[in-house]
């Protein structure tokens, strides 16, 4: 993308009300592992560095930040992260080197999803955690996943399947977004029926509504983990390497 792109891409990942959310919700996760200021974390697919505030807030002196477009990184706003051009699949780490990782919306986007989680695996050390998001319900496939060129959405099930066959034991799974379920499946379905083209379902906002949306959102968030809903637009997991004995 251009460097234009990335500016507007970046600005949208600051305010609008599904990245807002999101963070309330990582934030809240990430805390209750009680992270030590001697971790050292990497998120996997971060952009923009939509989620590097959050790592901050927690405490985390060692961040490393990696995407598959390094010149997006350059738009992330916190200090103190190391920056690198990398593969999910091919992790330029060595192995057991950090202490928690980060995937929000990656594993959606590679050919190869068991691949992106053994080298996840890999890299954590035992006793190191996963907090990883994907897109649910691929009834909910709509023009964004097109946009966003995701590969699948992801079933409860068939993802704890697939973590476990990667060698790790989930400790917390839940759906998240679930008061707005509704109304997304009918607007994707209704976009995908009428053939209407949108460069991002992002830019299908107004001020108004992003105020809105982000109070029922940041609800949604909080009551998620708790009511553990059987449905929801995204799903959230949390994972732990086994330590050897």
């Amino acid at each position: 993308m251009n460097p234009e792109t990335y500016t507007v891409e970046a600005e949208v990942h600051r305010t609008h009300w599904w990245f807002a959310g999101r963070r309330r919700l990582l934030r809240r996760q990430l805390r209750r592992l009680q992270p030590q200021r001697t971790w050292r974390i990497l998120e996997v697919g971060a952009g923009t560095g939509a989620n590097l505030s959050v790592l901050a807030e927690i405490g985390a002196a060692q961040v490393v930040a990696c995407d598959m477009a390094p010149d997006a990184l350059r738009y992330a706003r916190i200090t103190n992260v190391e920056f690198a051009r990398a593969d999910a699949c091919r992790l330029p780490f060595a192995s057991g080197s950090f202490d928690l990782l980060l995937a929000a919306d990656v594993i959606e986007h590679v050919d190869d999803d068991t691949a992106a989680l053994c080298e996840f695996v890999r890299v954590l050390r035992p006793g190191g955690h996963l907090v990883l998001t994907v897109p649910a319900f691929p009834a909910l496939w709509g023009p964004q996943d097109i946009v966003a060129e995701h590969r699948r959405r992801y079933r409860r099930g068939p993802l704890l399947d697939l973590i476990a066959r990667a060698g790790l034991p989930v400790h917390t799974c839940f759906h998240f977004n679930y008061l707005l379920f509704a109304p997304i499946w009918a607007a994707r379905k209704a976009l995908l029926a009428m053939k209407v083209r949108v460069s991002s379902e992002n830019v299908i906002n107004t001020n108004l509504m992003n105020r809105l949306l982000t109070r029922v959102f940041f609800a949604d968030v909080d009551a998620a983990p708790l009511l553990r809903a059987p449905f929801g637009v995204s799903i959230c997991l949390v994972a732990t390497k086994p330590v050897a004995r």
